[in-house]
């Protein structure tokens, strides 16, 4: 049977989600705790490819097992395997034409700013920036990336296999809490460092450093080839909150984003 797992980690001690040889990564400590659990080698598969550094707090992932254990166990019994940076929020049985990256309808980012001199207690979880933002002019530019448009210039380092950069946000917010700045996208699927950069293209715009209106420029093919791209920013900040499917999640990869 299929089984599908909600996680949440801390990825400072990670190398990112997908495994590489000789390398922590949360999909392979994934693997080898239910390979313990099970003694098949299992291939567990991810909503989102997090970026090393970055965290998680509803990360989903799938996995096929001939287990008879009751679908709702393995949340507990992985969570007595796992380190204390990874945990097994819930555990639930998936039909098996259920993918968790091309069944998910959108995915929630967060990137998270704090607006003081650093904060031991969070600074694995925000990007430092000791002054103060204009959070309207962010929200301002945030509103230009909803909708379908080009994010190349939001990218970094595509590999070959990328033809399609073109992506649909449903959602684009910047808000402050407390002392700190919270950037919330909502979209289909996102290109590698396409959140950092958005994120940077707005922390560019709150400090001044880029007027509003080049955030619109830059999803265009002028505007890619005539302005500096934005900052990639540190992956610290970054936070994947959620993935949400339908009502009946099925493998939608023909008709959607990939």
């Amino acid at each position: 049977m299929r089984i599908k797992l909600v996680v949440a980690y801390d990825g400072t001690d990670f190398c990112g989600w997908a495994p590489q040889l000789g390398l922590r990564t949360v999909q392979g400590t994934l693997t080898e705790a239910v390979r313990r659990v099970s003694g098949e080698e299992n291939e567990i598969l991810g909503a989102s490819r997090t970026d090393s550094g970055a965290h998680a707090l509803g990360q989903v992932c799938h996995f096929d097992t001939a287990s008879t254990m009751p679908p709702v166990k393995w949340a507990s019994v992985l969570n007595r395997l796992l380190p204390c940076d990874v945990s097994v929020a819930r555990s639930s049985w998936v039909s098996d034409d259920f993918h968790s990256r091309f069944s998910a309808a959108d995915r929630h980012y967060r990137y998270r700013i704090l607006e003081k001199r650093n904060d031991p207690m969070r600074s694995r979880y925000v990007h430092v920036y000791d002054r103060s933002l204009d959070v309207s002019l962010m929200k301002q530019a945030a509103t230009s990336l909803i909708g379908n448009h080009d994010f190349l210039a939001f990218t970094e380092e595509l590999d070959d296999s990328v033809l399609n950069t073109r992506r649909t946000l449903f959602k684009a917010d910047v808000k402050r809490v407390r002392d700190e700045v919270w950037v919330d996208v909502v979209g289909t699927a996102f290109l590698r460092g396409m959140m950092r950069r958005i994120a940077g293209a707005l922390l560019e715009v709150g400090r001044g450093k880029r007027p509003v209106e080049e955030v619109s420029r830059l999803l265009t093919l002028q505007g890619q080839g005539e302005l500096q791209w934005p900052v990639v920013l540190p992956a610290s900040g970054l936070c994947l909150m959620a993935v949400r499917y339908g009502r009946y999640p099925r493998d939608n990869r023909t008709a959607s984003e990939e």
